[in-house]
Order: C-alpha cells, then structure tokens, then sequence
C-alpha cells in the first residue's frame, strides 16, 4: 500500500469529516438519551464522550498515517492495537463522566461491569478505523488510475512522437545527392532552390507536433513542400493529381499523416520505372468519415515484393497503421489494394472531424 499525499483539499476534508461525524454522534447519542427517559443534562454525557472520541481518533489518524505504507501482516496488528486502545480510552472516559453525572448510584457492581461499560464505545471506534481505512483506500484507486491513465497518455505520447519522426533516411541521401549532382553540373538555381525548399520541409517536420492535429488544407500544403523537392529530382518523371472534395478541406487529421505514404509511393513506383509515373492523392467524406487515398500506377508485382501489398508491412505504412490505431482505435481503417491501372492504392478511413486546428 503506497503511501498517500496529504494535500491540503484532503486535510481540509478530514477535518470537516472528523468534526461533522463526532458532532453528529453526540447529537444522537443525546436524543437517544431523551427518549429514553434522561434528564436534559445527560448532553454533559453525550457530548463529553464525543470528545473523548475525537481526541483519541486523532492519535489513532497518526498512527494509520505511518503505518499506511507498510505490509499487512504489520498494518493490521497496528490498527488492531489502536482499536483495543482508543475503546480503553473512551471506555474510562465514559465511566469517569457517568459517575460524575449521577454519582455512586451508577458505578458497576463488579469488574465484569466496568468491563461492559467500557467496551461499550467498540462499535464506534471500529466504525471510525472502518470508515478512515475505507476512505483511505478509495483514494488510493482513485490515485493510481490516475496514474495509470497519465503513464499510458505519456507512453501514447512517445509512441507517437517516435512513430511521427521516423523520417526516411532514403530521402534525404537521395536529396543531398541530388543537390550534389546539381551543383557539379553548375546548376546552382536549381541546387539554391532545392535546398531551400529541403530546409522548408525539414523545418515544418520538426516544428508540427504529432499530438496535434492540422486541417486537410494544411496537410496539403506541407506534402507539397515534400513534393517540390521530388519534383525537382524526377522533373517530367512525376506527375501529381490532387482529387479532395471541397468540405474536405477543413477536416482534421494528424499532422504529416500522408507524406509517408507518398514517400513509398515515389521510392516504390516512381522512382524505378524510367518513365516515371503518377501519384494521386484523394479526400473525399463518406457520412462521418473522412476517405483518404494515395495511389500510383507503377509496378505492382515489384510493389508487393517490397511489402506494400496485403497487409502492407513497410515502415512508412506501418506507422501510419500504428499511429492511427493509437489516435482513433477501432474508429479508423487502413486498406491497400491493387489498382485496376496498375500500382497499388493506400486507402485510410478515420473520423470526419472539423473545428479550429491549432496551426489554422
């Protein structure tokens, strides 16, 4: 049992427990009292007990404090102590104002009498150590599902962030020696304009945050930044079309959701083929849910040997599997399919969602 923070708002509440309760018990035992035929002095009695009571349960709070933490093979001994301890206790000071009250007429005949009068207050005390121990406890899972839910945001948290910079090391060697090959040939323009736009992408890719979501629109416009630079390497080799329906364009979606899937789209389909090819890129909504596509037509038997047919098992989409599935849970989809042209298709299925994104 770990050991609880005693936090102000928690203090604040014993009190108001610890004093509500015992009040409230002495007027009980009081009105009792009444019915049953005793004088109206006998609240000495009712609320000198209450008293007692309250005193002694805060000794018995301190001592379940400390021992809260430890095992219960010595926990229970203890709090079974400071039960035997606080009836004694109350117990004496129930008979010293019993016979206060009414003198020697009340005093027990025999010690099996003081015994009962005393051990008369167990109820009490095993309700109080009852009721403390279960408050205790009931905190105790509040504050560990509280921590539970925290470490699986923060391991969420990290998982995506892993997952959202993954950058494919392929595109990078394959820019920079681009730009190298560029500036040997003394087209510096296009090397300038190559590493500008690199710097542009680069930059968006660290500054977005993967907990965050961006509309459609700004989507778009970071794949474009991507696309420049591969539009610079394969020239007339790259064809783009963009298909999206013009509601589309406010959805939410996590940021840089399609980019790796256009980069296995490039690496997989255009890049081997020497004619190039051509990359589509499709949103559309179907009821409350938001269709996103990327589909290229080029070599769908070399595509599948590479992993992107079937359950499509390559890194980029597998993150992007991973990421939605942590994101949105059963409420998204993932499909790769063969298109009837050639190429394969990446089709994802998520919630159609719009509203301010933090970046708009």
């Amino acid at each position: 049992m770990p050991p609880l923070a005693d936090d102000p708002r928690t203090r604040r509440l014993f009190w108001w427990l610890q004093t509500g309760g015992w009040f409230g018990y002495a007027c009980l035992s009081y009105l009792q009292a009444l019915a049953h035929g005793k004088s109206p002095d006998y609240w000495r009695l009712s609320f000198g007990v209450a008293l007692a009571g309250f005193l002694v349960t805060l000794g018995v709070r301190q001592v379940l404090k400390r021992s809260w933490g430890r095992p219960l093979r010595v926990f229970l001994p203890l709090a079974g102590a400071c039960v035997v301890l606080a009836t004694g206790l109350m117990g004496v000071a129930y008979i010293t104002l019993v016979l206060d009250w009414c003198g020697d007429q009340c005093r027990p005949s025999s010690g099996l009498g003081y015994l009962a009068s005393g051990t008369g207050q167990l109820y009490v005390v095993l309700s109080w150590v009852g009721f403390y121990t279960g408050i205790k406890y009931y905190r105790q899972l509040q504050q560990q599902s509280r921590q539970v839910l925290a470490a699986t945001a923060m391991a969420h948290e990290a998982q995506l962030k892993m997952l959202r910079y993954q950058l494919n090391p392929h595109f990078l060697f394959n820019t920079l020696n681009a730009i190298s090959t560029l500036v040997l040939d003394r087209q510096n323009d296009v090397a300038n304009r190559m590493v500008q736009g690199l710097s542009a992408f680069l930059r968006h890719s660290l500054d977005s945050d993967p907990m965050q979501r961006v509309t459609l629109k700004q989507e778009l416009d970071a794949l474009n930044l991507y696309l420049g630079i591969e539009k610079m390497r394969f020239a007339e080799r790259l064809a783009v079309e963009t298909q999206v329906e013009p509601a589309c364009y406010s959805a939410l979606l996590p940021s840089m959701l399609l980019q790796p899937l256009v980069e296995n789209a490039v690496k997989h389909a255009i890049s081997r083929r020497v004619s190039g090819g051509r990359l589509r890129v499709r949103a559309s909504r179907d009821g409350d849910t938001l269709v996103l596509a990327v589909a290229d037509n080029g070599p769908g038997d070399d595509a599948a040997a590479n992993g992107r047919q079937g359950n499509g098992t390559g890194v980029g989409l597998a993150n992007t599997r991973e990421r939605l599935r942590v994101l949105y849970d059963d409420a998204q989809a993932v499909k790769v399919r063969a298109c009837e042209e050639g190429g394969l298709e990446v089709e994802l299925r998520l919630p159609y969602e719009t509203g301010g994104a933090p970046r708009e």
